[in-house]
């Protein structure tokens, strides 16, 4: 009989397939955490404008375009590349007004659109009698 000699089998190049598989996963986990970490601020920034525009639409002396101004200059001053194309809707009534701030957050993915949004709702100031008799 023959002895067949084996030999060890080589290990050389595992490592770098490791790293070419390996590398492109942590980056994508890393992107991941720093887009949803981008959306949890764009909410922060999409409601601090709409608490703002609230405060501006809801006086006795304002109206629904000062709540629209007042969000775009908030949205200006903080979140103009964090949110992008922002929509801002107010509704006041008599009684009522409610602001509404929407937009898309920037993408740090590829491919990957998230929305953030805050909505507000308070009443409006306006001068009322007291009701019931007075003794």
């Amino acid at each position: 009989m023959t002895a067949i000699l084996r030999r060890p089998r080589d290990d050389r190049g595992t490592a770098t397939t490791q790293l070419v598989l390996v590398v492109p996963v942590l980056l994508l986990l890393a992107m991941l955490v720093v887009q949803f970490a981008l959306v949890w601020h764009a909410r922060h920034v999409a409601q601090f404008a709409a608490q703002r525009a609230l405060a501006a639409a809801r006086t006795k002396s304002g109206s629904a375009a000062d709540g629209r101004a007042q969000a775009g200059r908030s949205l200006a001053a903080l979140g103009s590349r964090i949110l992008t194309a922002p929509s801002v809707t107010v509704a006041r009534t008599a009684t009522q007004t409610t602001v509404r701030v929407r937009g898309t957050v920037m993408a740090v993915v590829p491919g990957l659109h998230l929305h953030a949004s805050g909505a507000v709702s308070g009443p409006t100031e306006r001068l009322t009698t007291p009701t019931g008799a007075r003794s």
